[in-house]
């Protein structure tokens, strides 16, 4: 078969079968992201063996999550995130320090090293803020005070991760080098914090240019210009592309028009479920035969759930008991963020197969349960905009 054929049976397998789940789990009032998550699972190698994680759709899942988060950031008005700066600094330092400890104490108590412990507690740490962006969005709720607050706690949550693996993988290797994590923690700060309050000055700024363009879908193209740069920008200041993609949908949120956001829900339809299927295919199952293997398992998914429901609700100060209640479950997916640092630890020669298949099921394990958990949350919650008009996030 030629490669190109290949290809493209590999995306008709990936994409048709996420969509027939998801299909299938919103039928039986299951969110349908779940059925795409566990439709990665199927044909991955846990199952039935029929796709190999490939680096090409690695490159798709990051496409997907990037245009997720530059829709969603489409949706933030960039005064309310603000707004909940303070709680939302407060609810991301819980939400690091809490689960850090659950992590390395339970490995410990199993009789793991020091740096397992380490790394197992650096990868509970960080918070896939794609997998609860798409549940608030598809539901309308992303205007709410609460949901406001995670998105702000995510993306600061995601600098602190990057400096706790920094640090963890420095320990790995030896003595660490306290300047330039200092220095990365600065421009990391200072990238997310300029970028946040001037971007959307700056675009309006070079508003009357982009009326001069005679290219088709201008509007279009200058924002994905501008969703590509701030992406790569911030890988380069030491955070994950996505939060350069969430600054540049939230720096045109206020003028970006219909046209603009349609196509965004095109393109993120098309990619998010690659991103989805894609934490699926990573699981695992040869390692977790072992009863052994499966209480330290249950145990770190019990943790890890509820150290980000407790950590990041207790911080979550100045909001009534079922605010705090909804930015603790806000904050529990760990997805692709979780499996960085399995990936690191196990290139590294410091997580064993076995606790690399345990951390990467604790991740899509809490991937998987918060949408259900957001669902009941936020019941009762009024939706601000309908379903309909995120049709690529529902």
């Amino acid at each position: 078969m030629p490669e190109s054929a290949h290809h493209a049976l590999i995306l008709l397998i990936v994409f048709g079968s996420a969509k027939f789940l998801a299909e299938l789990f919103e039928r039986i009032r299951v969110p349908g992201m779940v059925g795409e998550i566990f439709a990665g699972l199927l044909i991955g190698p846990a199952v039935l063996g029929w796709i190999q994680p490939a680096p090409f759709l690695e490159s798709l899942s990051e496409l997907g999550v990037m245009f997720l988060l530059f829709r969603v950031g489409l949706e933030v008005k960039p005064a309310e995130l603000f707004g909940v700066g303070k709680t939302a600094m407060l609810v991301a330092v819980g939400g690091v320090v809490l689960p850090f400890l659950s992590g390395w104490g339970l490995m410990r108590l199993f009789g793991a090293t020091q740096l397992d412990g380490i790394f197992m507690g650096a990868a509970l740490v960080a918070t896939s803020v794609g997998i609860t962006a798409q549940v608030l969005a598809s539901r309308g709720l992303l205007w709410h005070k609460s949901s406001q607050t995670i998105l702000g706690a995510a993306v600061i949550d995601d600098v602190l991760g990057l400096l706790v693996l920094a640090v963890v993988s420095g320990a790995a290797k030896g003595p660490l080098n306290y300047g330039q994590l200092a220095t990365t923690a600065f421009m990391a700060l200072f990238f997310v914090a300029i970028v946040g309050y001037y971007g959307t000055r700056a675009v309006d700024a070079l508003a009357p240019a982009q009326t001069k363009l005679r290219i088709v879908e201008s509007e279009f193209s200058v924002a994905m210009v501008l969703l590509f740069g701030l992406s790569l920008a911030a890988i380069y200041v030491g955070v994950a592309a996505i939060v350069g993609a969430f600054l540049a949908g939230m720096a045109l949120s206020p003028s970006a028009g219909q046209r603009l956001r349609d196509l965004s829900s095109g393109a993120t339809e098309l990619l998010v479920p690659f991103f989805l299927a894609g934490i699926g295919l990573k699981v695992q199952v040869e390692g977790l035969k072992d009863p052994g293997c499966l209480l330290l398992c249950g145990a770190l998914l019990v943790a890890a759930i509820l150290s980000k429901l407790v950590g990041c609700g207790i911080c979550a100060v100045g909001n009534e008991m079922r605010d705090r209640v909804r930015i603790g479950v806000g904050m529990i997916p760990r997805g692709e963020v979780g499996m960085v640092v399995a990936q690191l630890g196990l290139s590294m020669g410091v997580l064993s197969q076995i606790h690399y298949a345990i951390l990467v099921a604790v991740c899509v394990g809490t991937t998987v349960v918060a949408p259900p958990l957001l669902a009941i949350a936020y019941r009762g919650v009024e939706a601000k905009g309908s379903a309909a008009e995120y049709p690529a996030l529902h």
